[in-house]
């Protein structure tokens, strides 16, 4: 296997096969979020969603940190790191249509926690820590912080981490439900990839479709929930990769996606 990797300032993008692997580099800021960086995380994102080479991303953070979430040093000097209409690192108000897997090292804290949240699963090693802190300096969690965490975690569990700005272990994370793999130290990339790869292989139109019915069907009226669901089931039984998943089957071979 071939991989190509691409330089930005603040962020390293590197091509292994279907996996577009997006990693925050201002390791000397604790990989903080300033407006350069959330416009080249979310030109990441984009190129994730145009290209059909892509089937999953990751997003991490350089030496040994996930991020520490909004630099607050840009803040101060007046720049919005937030990007209209799409948010933090341009992904907390609108993640990308494929699935994405944060890899967390280290410190997942205020922006950096939201923005592990607005990923679809995490993997995280069994030192890292997250938090929304942001209380603790006269903020909130506006990057999705408060509305995600209650989703992915009791919401009691959710208010006490909220309203204390404590720090959650991985450890917790993981029993909560927040984390999906632990790894030992240094392994959690890895284990995302192998993550990403398992996804890889399934037909890509199944895949984005599974995560949008996944995210929208909770805010489905009950009584639209299967007209809804059944019109957007049409959309992959009409496609081609449904019928080459059912020929490949029966011909016992894996199947051949086109995207379809």
């Amino acid at each position: 296997m071939t991989i190509h990797q691409t330089h930005a300032p603040t962020v390293l993008v590197e091509i292994d096969g279907p996996i577009l692997v997006v990693t925050i580099n201002r390791p000397q800021a604790r990989n903080a979020i300033d407006r350069a960086t959330s416009q080249a995380i979310a030109d990441a994102m984009d190129r994730l969603d145009s290209d059909p080479q892509f089937a999953v991303g990751i997003v991490t953070g350089a030496a040994g940190h996930f991020s520490s979430g909004m630099d607050l040093k840009a803040f101060l000097a007046g720049e919005r790191v937030e990007l209209d209409g799409r948010g933090l690192a341009g992904i907390c108000e609108t993640p990308p249509a494929k699935p994405l897997i944060a890899a967390v090292e280290g410190y997942a804290l205020a922006g950096g926690c939201e923005i592990a949240l607005a990923c679809d699963l995490i993997v995280a090693s069994n030192e890292a820590r997250f938090g929304i802190p942001e209380v603790k300096t006269g903020l909130i969690a506006g990057s999705g912080g408060l509305v995600r965490l209650p989703q992915r975690v009791p919401r009691q569990i959710a208010m006490e981490y909220a309203l204390t700005g404590r720090l959650m272990t991985a450890a917790e994370a993981h029993h909560f439900g927040l984390v999906n793999t632990l790894t030992e130290p240094g392994q959690a990339l890895d284990a995302a990839r192998d993550l990403a790869r398992e996804i890889a292989a399934n037909a890509p139109l199944s895949v984005a479709m599974t995560k949008r019915i996944v995210n929208e069907a909770g805010g489905w009226p009950a009584d639209e929930v299967w007209t809804r669901q059944r019109a957007l089931l049409e959309e992959i039984v009409a496609s081609e990769d449904a019928r080459e998943g059912a020929r490949a089957f029966s011909e016992k071979r894996r199947p051949n996606w086109r995207g379809q």
